[in-house]
């Protein structure tokens, strides 16, 4: 692939920062509250709070919300080790990205308020509140490529969870997985490469990945 023309679309928690194992506690508890399947935790993982609140009472909703975003200003959002260095070698090579999440934003400013140097290793944010479809549709990877200025065919997306993984293979692009929030045997299925975390992964190691 031709670096002039590559992209790299990231997923946030569980590719970036390591949060998905306390979003599972607080939707876990919300599940089981209402009376939700044991499941609803993982299933919602990668789509947007507007849908996610879909499964509760209205009456509710502004309740939950709030619970939320005091759940999320107490989180420490550890970012994964390697993360910066691989965005520091995009940045030196001059490849774009962007991060494209189901996240509000009132949940992105506790996260950079934590972290502002993570906000300034990347050139676009897409977050919840942009797109009008949730993972795994492909508009958040397709509205990402084009902020950055490239064919979805040219960019590469990192993911972890099941719904992001089959949206980034429906935007066209080469699909990374990161098997931090399923077992790498279930990524592997989706994903066109699967890899444990970005501790030791280069920029090479990104190029290198082919797909059928």
């Amino acid at each position: 692939m031709n670096t002039t023309k590559t992209g790299v679309l990231f997923d946030l928690d569980g590719v970036l920062v390591d949060s998905e194992g306390e979003y599972s506690v607080f939707w876990g508890g919300m599940g089981d509250r209402y009376g939700l399947p044991s499941t609803f935790s993982a299933d919602i993982k990668g789509t947007t709070l507007g849908e996610i609140l879909l499964s509760f009472p209205e009456k509710d909703r502004d309740g939950i919300v709030k619970a939320l975003h005091e759940f999320e200003d107490r989180m420490l959002y550890p970012v994964y080790p390697g993360v910066m260095e691989f965005l520091t070698e995009l940045r030196a090579n001059g490849i774009p990205s962007a991060i494209v999440t189901s996240s509000d934003d009132v949940k992105m400013g506790f996260l950079f308020s934590r972290h502002p140097e993570l906000k300034d290793m990347v050139d676009f944010i897409v977050t919840g509140s942009m797109v009008s479809n949730s993972k795994p549709h492909p508009e958040g990877y397709l509205k990402g490529a084009e902020l950055i200025g490239r064919d979805p065919a040219d960019c590469f997306v990192f993911e972890d969870s099941m719904q992001g993984l089959e949206a980034g293979r429906r935007s066209g692009a080469t699909v990374v997985g990161i098997a931090t929030t399923n077992p790498r045997e279930k990524v592997e299925k989706t994903a066109h490469k699967t890899i444990d975390g970005f501790a030791g992964f280069t920029l090479d190691d990104m190029l290198a990945i082919s797909r059928p």
